[in-house]
């Protein structure tokens, strides 16, 4: 019996001591932590503070339930990016029926950002209040003096209210079809063009709809809010105020009618880089890019980042983050989630490095893969640099 328990407990530490020398990336594989335990942080977002990556996303359960907020906001953190410590639930949901994220709504892409000038840290998730389905379409905000937490929920709100965008156009402040200030849209689907339908009008005094998001600061230490809005049709990017808790007002449409979602933006070489999805639901799709001078814009689109097998399905993902690793030049993770809405708990974690082709962002499949990746392409690029030198010289 002594003997069995022994070899029980060798091979339980065995196990914890194998979770906790990751030395690569797996992507589409289990990951576990530092208990052994796959990660639960979907949707997420990442904040370098004091030398550390902190991973915060939503917490799933099992089964098809596990695809609202059951439980909350779930905090890793790690100083390689390979193994990671569980720091618990960063912001819970509460039971109580007349809270904005009352246990059962749907809280979904938590991003943070810290705010030097007041040393607090900021969360923001699309929040969807519980009985309203996807009909809610908000932003939810919650602060903490600790990075991992515990949050308060501060509140939640329709952004930009009684604000015309940057690039407003005459037909936007024309009166609404009273048809569209009470009609529902499916999917994907407006039933005509998105500036003719006008829910950016519609939607004016009750501020504007906010779905799949993320968060951006920029070098001068401005904050802003990328999201899906106008039924979905439309992305709008939002300037923060100084404390990153509301807008500034200054906002732009980006991609009109060309429903995307799941955004993410990230900068290289003084451009604006963006990676996001179609809007197809839980089922993946093909990821599409784009590059501007300006955050607000005029954007132009890449086509398709990935290439080879899959890569009309983003490698069965959809992408949630891109991580630019502190220190090191023009060196990005791209961080999606491989969705499982049957078991929500199941879902995947992809991440790929992404590297540049003609000034484009490329995603190829990599079964395993370490971030010499990068040493790697510094080198490359030198040759390439070097050689496109001598060639006019």
């Amino acid at each position: 019996m002594i003997k069995k328990f022994i070899t029980i407990l060798a091979a339980f530490m065995t196990l914890n001591v194998s979770c906790q020398n990751t030395t690569s990336f797996k992507p589409g594989q289990l990951w576990p932590d530092n208990n052994g335990v796959h990660i639960n942080a979907h949707g997420g977002g990442m904040l370098y503070f004091n030398d550390t990556y902190y991973w915060f996303g939503e917490h799933k359960i099992e089964g098809e339930k596990g695809n609202s907020a059951q439980v909350g906001v779930h905090c890793y953190s790690s100083k390689d990016l390979y193994n990671w410590k569980d720091e618990g639930i960063s912001l819970k949901v509460d039971d109580d029926p007349k809270s904005g994220i009352t246990k059962g709504c749907i809280l979904e892409r938590p991003k943070v950002i810290y705010n030097k000038k007041n040393k607090q840290f900021v969360m923001w998730f699309h929040l969807e209040r519980l009985g309203y389905g996807y009909g809610f379409a908000s932003s939810g905000i919650a602060v903490s003096n600790n990075v991992s937490g515990p949050y308060k929920y501060i509140g939640c709100v329709r952004p930009n209210q009684g604000q015309w965008p940057l690039n407003v156009k005459e037909i936007h402040k024309m009166p609404v079809d009273p048809i569209v200030m009470t009609k529902r849209y499916p999917g994907d689907n407006l039933f005509g063009d998105a500036d003719t339908v006008n829910i950016l009008g519609r939607d004016l005094n009750k501020g504007q709809m906010a779905r799949d998001m993320t968060l951006f600061v920029d070098d001068d230490g401005k904050a802003y809010h990328m999201f899906a809005s106008e039924e979905n049709s439309t992305l709008h990017i939002s300037q923060l105020t100084d404390d990153y808790l509301s807008y500034t007002g200054q906002y732009a449409r980006a991609f009109v009618g060309r429903f995307m979602e799941a955004p993410t933006i990230f900068k290289k070489d003084g451009k604006y880089y963006f990676i996001g999805s179609g809007c197809t639901g839980w089922a993946p799709n093909a990821a599409r890019s784009a590059v501007a001078d300006n955050i607000f814009g005029p954007w132009t689109e890449l086509g398709n980042p990935c290439v080879g097998a899959d890569s009309t399905l983003t490698f069965h993902s959809q992408s949630t983050c891109v991580l630019q690793l502190t220190g090191k030049k023009n060196a990005f993770i791209f961080m999606a989630d491989r969705w499982s809405p049957k078991n929500a708990i199941d879902g995947r974690y992809i991440w790929l490095p992404i590297s540049f082709e003609n000034n484009k962002p490329v995603l190829k499949w990599l079964d395993e893969w370490d971030l010499s990746y990068f040493v790697a392409m510094s080198k490359l690029y030198l040759i390439i640099n070097v050689k496109s030198m001598l060639k006019y010289q």
